[in-house]
């Protein structure tokens, strides 16, 4: 499925941004999210990465978090991909809460059909005058560095916490929790010439086995 065709059907980040595997999602579903228990959150691995790259900084919303469980190896090579691959999933929340497909921090974590379908699931929020809420949280990474500059990134999140609200009343579209609340997504990166991780690929899949409980 291409990607943006992907973005308009698959609920999520999400997300974090995609070419999914989904359904018929819509962006008045709820966002993805979570981890699959109430264990203590950890904040985002960003500050990890180093590197000559004057990375911007992104403030989320006060009502958004995001929360990444399990996101440092210890392995240098494998946590400058999780901390980009962070800095990502924040990159697009933000977009989605200031209603902005051409936010430029997208460009700077996203590249090719990853970016094209950030934006394009960015303009699915505004044209249905929607933003996001709650905590969204991520688990299971795995990460491959196969080469220097090229990697493979699995992980699995929740958005049983996580809610599509209206931009102008503010009121969150809650709904309940089931195995579609759990997604798998799957992503390959590449290092740009400034040493940033951009998502080249990224698709997602609902209700996968290896996320549900």
């Amino acid at each position: 499925m291409p990607v943006a065709a992907a973005f308009a059907a698959t609920a999520a980040l999400l997300l974090t941004a995609c070419g999914g595997e989904d359904g018929s999602s819509k962006a008045n579903d709820e966002i993805a999210g979570a981890d699959t228990g109430k264990t203590g959150k950890s904040p985002s691995p960003a500050a990890a990465a180093t590197d000559s790259a004057q990375r911007p900084e992104v403030e989320l919303p006060k009502d958004v978090t995001n929360t990444f469980d399990g996101w440092k190896t210890g392995d240098a090579a494998k946590d400058a991909v999780l901390a980009d691959a962070s800095r990502r999933i924040d990159a697009l929340a933000y977009a989605i809460t200031q209603g902005d497909p051409e936010e430029p921090v997208l460009g700077f974590y996203y590249k090719d059909d990853a970016l094209l379908g950030a934006a394009d699931w960015v303009q699915e929020f505004v044209k249905a005058k929607k933003s996001m809420t709650g905590e969204t949280r991520y688990f299971k990474p795995n990460v491959n560095v196969y080469e220097k500059d090229k990697a493979t990134l699995t992980y699995c999140s929740f958005e049983g916490e996580a809610f599509v609200k209206d931009r102008q009343t503010g009121k969150a579209e809650k709904t309940p929790v089931t195995d579609n609340s759990y997604l798998l997504y799957s992503t390959r990166l590449e290092k740009s010439d400034k040493g940033v991780w951009q998502t080249a690929v990224l698709n997602s899949e609902r209700g996968n086995d290896s996320c549900t409980p």
